[in-house]
């Protein structure tokens, strides 16, 4: 499985031949506030787990790709993806609504995308995820959990790999907090010169390893 990292909340994951985008983006969106540029690669699927902006714009992705947004389970090309609906906010979305987190399986791995996720997992979510080898975890606060609060949530998911996502770069004017805060403290941690990672079924790192990745777009 190949992991590229595009900004913000976007990935372009490689697997099983397939081309899978997870909550695109709307270049430019926001005001400007949305810095990162525009995809031009084909895909073939598309994950969304909310109708905002800078996460549901499927029209940056080229190649017609099928968009996987209504929670439940259902299986393509041998690729399962899986929903846990959870919410924006720690009010249960009465602040920002509903939040889907996506679980998307292939070649022996299972991918989790948080989306927006604004508060903690209990035990039950937990169990219905059930074992996430590679995390795709927001660490920026304001709009969703911050640095404590992904912390407590890598804790309890203990994937193989957590990859932070959804914060503060150049190419970002929203009020997010920078990754480093939830880097502080924590002793396995990588930062790649580059946007990309590959990881295999069999060569997971134990315990968890974060993996920063620079944003390609």
């Amino acid at each position: 499985m190949n992991i590229r990292f595009l900004g913000h909340a976007t990935f372009l994951i490689t697997a099983g031949g397939k081309k899978i985008v997870t909550d695109p983006y709307e270049p430019g969106g926001f005001g400007g506030a949305i810095g990162y540029g525009p995809l031009e690669e084909a895909a073939d699927y598309v994950t969304v787990s909310h109708a905002h902006a800078d996460h549901n714009y499927v029209g940056m992705v080229p190649g017609n790709p099928r968009v996987i947004e209504r929670a439940g389970q259902e299986s393509h090309e041998g690729i399962v993806f899986r929903a846990l609906k959870t919410h924006h906010d720690g009010s249960r979305g009465a602040e920002r609504g509903g939040n889907t987190i996506w679980i998307i399986e292939a070649e022996g791995l299972a991918l989790c995308h948080l989306g927006d996720l604004g508060h903690a997992l209990t035990p039950a979510d937990a169990a219905s995820l059930g074992r996430i080898n590679v995390l795709l975890v927001p660490v920026g606060g304001t709009y969703t959990i911050d640095a404590k609060g992904a912390t407590a949530v890598v804790d309890r998911l203990r994937p193989n790999i957590a990859i932070p996502m959804h914060y503060l770069t150049p190419k970002t004017a929203l009020n997010l907090a920078a990754v480093e805060p939830f880097l502080a403290g924590k002793a396995r941690v990588r930062k790649v010169e580059g946007s990309e990672l590959v990881v295999t079924a069999d060569d997971l790192p134990e315990p968890t390893e974060i993996v920063v990745l620079k944003p390609a777009l």
